[in-house]
């Protein structure tokens, strides 16, 4: 884990209420690192709900692989989570899956549930085996442990090379009662989800079936978690899961089974702005980063085009690197939008940092200010906007600069 806090974290952290039938509780269990917390169990009471969306790399883990089958067969239902830190359980053949069994069938005797109803997530390193014998009696602590609060701890469970907890909260009404949004994430190095070490977990006591679950989640994953990236490389355990305890239909809030459902707009407009802060501060803590930068391409011919586009400009490590040394070089910019393999017109080409002009019609902007542009690049948030003159389509995507110290923190990150 970095020493060093990123100085893109933010000040304060919010003070994240309970989540009505959600406990928690952390350990130190050794699976890779002495005294150091390791091992997240969060318990979620009988009728619990949740959706998950997981990485599309074709070397996913085996606590990925262990999530998709049990939330499909149990059709959502379930009263458990454990996440460990200092081992991906990835590469890892037959004795990953072992693994997974035998930390499910720990966790269910000690949350006294079926180990099917318990989903795992496994962050750290690729290719080593995970030895599971390390939960048996931890788990069974943890449960009798497990409280309400304080969020922040499972949030600083889970990290690795993070310097600093991912945590975000929000309250809205379902028909008129009001009801609680609760999300933990980690996230620094190997940073681009497709669905780098990614995982988010978020519980609201709404009483939201499965399927409506995964539809919103779905759909705001796309403009959220998917529209970030650190370094290009997605991982094998991007894991992001939604659980909803239903406890607030006891105070009367319906049940709600279908995604356009118009009593879910509060909750859905809530849920996607709780979802785009975690991951800007996973974008934030990247490894190394000092500049945080939004990259906005409009004029494409559709948004899937600007998106590709807008993420070839944020994986490039020319551009990042200029970020880096606070160099406005649009020449990187242009690069990436030629290599993109998309519509694109040299000579309708327009680039703005922030609202500083400096490129148009394909060529330096006439009005262009070494001055003030050298002055705007030194500030922490970078916006950078192309204009690509060919269409409607347009999509925004956030990434961080690229430093000696990233490659510091990955060259040493097996030592």
């Amino acid at each position: 884990m970095a020493t060093a806090v990123s100085p893109l974290a933010p000040k304060i952290f919010p003070d994240l209420p309970p989540v009505e039938g959600v406990r928690f509780a952390t350990a130190e269990a050794g699976i890779r690192y002495k005294n150091r917390t390791d091992v997240l169990l969060m318990a979620v009471d009988a009728g619990t709900e949740a959706a998950g969306v997981f990485t599309r790399s074709k070397c996913p883990s085996a606590p990925v692989d262990w999530c998709r089958k049990v939330l499909a067969e149990t059709g959502g239902k379930v009263r458990g989570l454990v996440v460990n830190s200092g081992n991906a359980n990835a590469f890892t053949g037959k004795t990953g899956a072992d693994a997974v069994r035998l930390t499910a069938d720990i966790a269910g005797r000690a949350l006294g549930c079926r180990p099917e109803e318990v989903v795992l997530a496994s962050t750290g390193v690729i290719g080593e085996p995970l030895d599971a014998r390390k939960f048996d009696g931890v788990l069974a602590d943890c449960a009798k442990r497990a409280a309400a609060q304080p969020w922040i701890e499972p949030a600083k469970a889970i990290m690795t090379t993070d310097t600093y907890p991912k945590v975000a909260t929000a309250t809205v009404k379902i028909g008129g009662v009001p009801v609680t949004i609760n999300g933990i994430a980690k996230g620094a190095g190997m940073i681009a989800p497709d669905m780098a070490t990614m995982l988010s977990f978020v519980f609201t006591d709404a009483p939201i079936g499965a399927h409506a679950l995964h539809s919103v989640l779905t759909k705001f994953t796309q403009t959220s978690f998917n529209a970030i990236t650190v370094d290009s490389d997605t991982s094998t355990s991007d894991t992001l899961i939604l659980f909803a305890t239903g406890k607030a239909a006891a105070r009367g809030c319906p049940r709600i089974d279908s995604a356009s459902d118009r009593r879910l707009t509060g909750f859905k407009r809530a849920l996607r702005a709780l979802l785009l802060d975690l991951a800007h501060q996973i974008v934030k803590d990247g490894e190394g980063a000092r500049h945080f930068v939004s990259i906005t391409v409009e004029g494409a011919t559709t948004n899937a085009s600007a998106k590709r586009i807008a993420k070839s400009i944020a994986d490039s490590p020319l551009f990042k690197t200029a970020i880096a040394g606070e160099d406005a070089n649009w020449g990187r910019i242009v690069a990436a939008v030629g290599k993109a393999g998309e519509p694109a017109d040299r000579d309708r080409l327009a680039i703005w940092f922030g609202d500083i002009r400096v490129a148009v019609n394909g060529a330096r902007d006439p009005n262009y200010s070494e001055e003030a542009t050298s002055a705007y690049m030194k500030g922490q948030d970078i916006a950078v906007r192309v204009d690509l003159g060919l269409g409607r389509g347009r999509f925004t995507v956030w990434t961080c600069d690229l430093t000696k110290e990233y490659v510091e923190i990955n060259g040493d990150y097996r030592s």
